[in-house]
């Protein structure tokens, strides 16, 4: 399986008998699946239909759907007189000749020309479409279109694939660079473990033996990194095996993140070395980039 980034577009247009529109599709980073759907309600059956299709494509991402419709104006239809309108402007009428006869006012006859000039009393005569061959050509389409956003997130996927690997490479050649400077280091740890030891002597008249059994381990474990840069050699491999695995990673990929960051951290706080400490901040500063990319992987 590849892998997969949370971010895409695709668009479409099309036209049917009177019927034209355009799809959009856009497709963002998310922590889950959240879609939002914009599809005109008496295309029946249609919405439901999309959003079960983004589900089994897609399992991350905040994706928005747009369908816009547009239904040509049919000149040739023939004319047909609206009888409620009608009916409302001879009762509006009647009222007004009464009216001015009560008032001895004279009123010129209305004509049936002038009747159907109103607004609203002639119209276009119009046919119900049945809609079930206009949705059936945008389930296809739609499902093309689909097609077409998930091949771009699989582009941009196997794009993130590189940077990812390089930084993982990055991340492993520091954790080596950092075993190399611990290692280099020893000698001067342990004769500065032996100091603090003589001086604790000195002073521990008095001193319970378990209490000073306890803060001299407590000083040799402060200084000691063999854990953070096991672990950080671990959390290499098994970065490397996720993007190998590809598919939806991105949520074990981002855990995964917080543990580097996590070994970067301690690395620094406990390396007492100049040195060292400027290996644990490059490791930062790579860790924070990957994890920057990995917000976007599927």
């Amino acid at each position: 399986m590849s892998v997969n980034s949370m971010t895409g577009f695709a668009s479409g247009q099309g036209g049917q008998g009177a019927h034209s529109w355009s799809w959009e599709i856009r497709s963002v980073n998310s922590k889950g699946l959240d879609v939002r759907l914009r599809i005109p309600d008496w295309l029946e059956g249609l919405e439901a239909f999309v959003r079960t299709a983004l589900s089994k494509e897609l399992s991350r991402g905040n994706v928005s759907v747009t369908l816009r419709m547009s239904r040509a104006e049919e000149g040739a239809a023939p004319l047909s007189v609206n009888s409620v309108v009608l009916s409302s402007v001879l009762d509006a009428l009647r009222q007004t000749e009464a009216a001015a006869q009560d008032m001895g006012v004279d009123l010129k006859p209305a004509s049936a020309a002038d009747l159907l000039a109103l607004r609203g009393v002639l119209e276009h005569a119009t046919s119900q479409d049945d809609p079930a061959p206009l949705v059936a050509t945008l389930k296809d389409e739609f499902l093309t279109l689909l097609a077409s956003l998930a091949q771009m997130r699989r582009t941009e996927g196997a794009q993130l694939f590189k940077v990812m690997s390089r930084q993982i490479g990055e991340i492993e050649q520091l954790g080596t660079a950092a075993a190399a400077l611990a290692e280099e280091r020893k000698p001067r740890m342990a004769e500065t473990l032996r100091a603090n030891l003589e001086r604790v002597l000195q002073n521990s008249d008095g001193v319970d033996p378990d209490r000073l059994a306890q803060e001299l381990a407590l000083i040799a474990v402060k200084s000691d990194v063999t854990e953070e840069i096991d672990r950080l050699a671990a959390h290499v491999d098994a970065a490397r095996e996720l993007l190998q695995l590809g598919g939806p990673i991105g949520r074990k990929l981002d855990f995964l993140m917080q543990e580097f960051n996590r070994e970067a951290n301690t690395l620094c706080s406990k390396s007492q070395s100049s040195e060292l400490t400027k290996v644990g901040l490059e490791l930062k500063t790579v860790i924070d980039q990957m994890r920057e990319q990995v917000q976007n992987v599927e």
